[in-house]
């Protein structure tokens, strides 16, 4: 399918466009309104099966909040159960491509299983993520990585002190979100639990710095990525951290996104397995 109508189909699910300017931006890229309208039930329907929790699923509660960052407001995605019982609580970090409607279900998969759950826009201060995937990517550069590792940083603040959190705070990201989910590691010593995927090993002098309890799930063919684990093995054993490393032979970057030309379904499933595992031993004991 064209890049272009995935793009358009994301910001109309996400509630930036109206089913009537949806239907008007389809029409001309796929060459007329009788066109659009015809494919308009192939595409909702395809939307929904790439959603394993959608957005209106009865067991949940969810929505956007806003919560103080460094650079000012930053929007999040927000699930968790129904109810008023006190919540463990899980901050989901996208990738390199801005809030998304994949990384907004994983956080609601993440909240079917007992947690409070957000996911933040990191390109908040810009405006918020763009439809058009390639000009989220762009953007992403020019976010200022150390205001923006603070904004992280606050929504583990926000979640330890939401009036339905029980005060234990997780984090898990993908890609650009596994190396700041490593970052929040570093800098949020009321962290309890991190799991970053296949993300960016932070600065070995800094790893005395962490706190919580780590998770990393690295992919067997991300040579890049990989290169950086045994110096981040190192130091965590010198300081005696508490991790646990899983390596998916025969998976590469990015093997969790379903949405994606390079999902693995085995070790996607294997992977949120053992993260909601851990996330359960550490946050909810």
């Amino acid at each position: 399918m064209d890049q272009r109508i995935i793009d358009l189909c994301d910001e109309y699910a996400n509630g930036k466009l109206d089913r009537r300017e949806f239907l008007r931006k389809l029409a001309v890229l796929v060459g007329g309104t009788v066109a659009g309208v015809a494919l308009l039930p192939l595409l909702e329907s395809s939307y929904a099966r790439s959603q394993i929790v959608p957005k209106d699923d009865p067991r949940l509660h969810t929505g956007y909040i806003k919560y103080p960052g460094e650079t000012g407001e930053v929007r999040a995605h927000l699930a968790r159960p129904k109810g008023d019982e006190k919540l463990p609580c899980v901050l989901v970090i996208h990738e390199n491509r801005g809030l998304n409607h994949h990384t907004e279900d994983v956080a609601r998969r993440v909240a079917l299983e007992g947690f409070l759950a957000i996911a933040p826009d990191a390109l908040s201060p810009l405006g918020g993520t763009p439809a058009d995937t390639s000009e989220a990517r762009s953007l992403m550069r020019k976010l200022d990585s150390k205001a923006t590792v603070k904004n992280f940083v606050a929504a583990v603040k926000y979640l330890k002190t939401h009036p339905q959190s029980t005060g234990k705070v997780g984090c898990m990201g993908f890609c650009w979100g596994g190396g700041m989910a490593n970052q929040v590691a570093v800098n949020a010593p009321d962290l309890k639990a991190a799991v970053p995927f296949y993300g960016r090993q932070p600065a070995a002098e800094d790893v005395l710095k962490i706190k919580a309890s780590l998770l990393l799930h690295y992919a067997g063919l991300d040579e890049r990525i990989n290169k950086g684990i045994p110096a981040y093995e190192a130091a965590l054993k010198q300081a005696s951290i508490d991790y646990m490393i899983h390596m998916y032979e025969g998976a590469g970057h990015a093997f969790f996104n379903d949405t994606g030309s390079r999902y693995n379904k085995e070790a996607a499933a294997l992977a949120f397995e053992r993260t909601i595992t851990f996330f359960k031993k550490k946050l909810k004991t």
